[in-house]
């Protein structure tokens, strides 16, 4: 990445775009009341926030981006491990083998990821063993993220059972309301925007329309999570 460090502002354009989106097409500009209490969509959200934020976080962390998208892959490990824990599921014979050749496929991926760093680490003598720790924080955090974010899903699982399925509902209060979580960050995602505003100009195709091209990268990296 150019700019190592832009999570934070990545997440916030993210959460406001949904957030914009869903007050005009679903909450009808705030004038259309919530199927489910508020208050449940509080505690979700405290959940979907950490867990976004946790999650781009991770990439400071000495985490190379293909390790973080496969580790977010094992969210249907986290989710069977928890929904055995906590609702005493039980899943079938093919269910455990599919997680077991998921798990053994994170695992490789994360021990090469580690051989990766103890190679770059052993090149730096100096600051090799702090690379290393920073590593293994990434690690950890990405493990409690993929936990938090099983736990979240059964907490809206349980909501959907006794208010009924509303997910775009769902999808714009948990954006919504952390929003002004995000003045902690401020500080971080101004510097990152006047980045921004430095990087080469760029002129997108069609409209003609010209800006810097790490905005335009912001703006793709919004619509296509959404």
């Amino acid at each position: 990445r150019q700019f190592p460090g832009c999570g934070n502002i990545v997440t916030f354009s993210q959460f406001l775009f949904i957030a914009v989106e869903g007050f005009i097409f679903e909450a009808n500009f705030g004038r259309k009341r919530p199927a489910i209490p508020i208050r449940n969509y509080f505690i979700m959200v405290a959940m979907f926030f950490t867990v976004s934020v946790v999650n781009n976080y991770a990439l400071n962390l000495n985490i190379a981006m293909p390790l973080h998208m496969i580790f977010r892959s094992g969210s249907l490990i986290a989710s069977m491990a928890l929904g055995i824990i906590i609702l005493k599921k039980r899943y079938s014979v093919s269910k455990y083998t599919s997680i077991t050749l998921v798990s053994l496929g994170i695992f490789t991926c994360t021990f090469m990821s580690a051989k990766q760093v103890a190679s770059d680490s052993s090149l730096n003598q100096e600051d090799g063993p702090q690379v290393f720790l920073w590593w293994l924080l990434g690690i950890a955090a990405l493990t409690f993220a993929l936990l938090m974010s099983a736990r979240m899903g059964i907490f809206q699982e349980t909501l959907y059972q006794r208010f009924g399925k509303h997910s775009k509902e769902a999808l714009f209060y948990n954006h919504a309301l952390p929003l002004p979580g995000f003045l902690l960050l401020a500080p971080n995602i101004y510097h990152h925007a006047v980045l921004f505003n430095q990087s080469e100009p760029f002129q997108v195709p069609v409209i003609g329309l010209t800006l810097p091209i790490m905005w335009f990268y912001l703006l793709m990296n919004v619509i296509t999570q959404y």
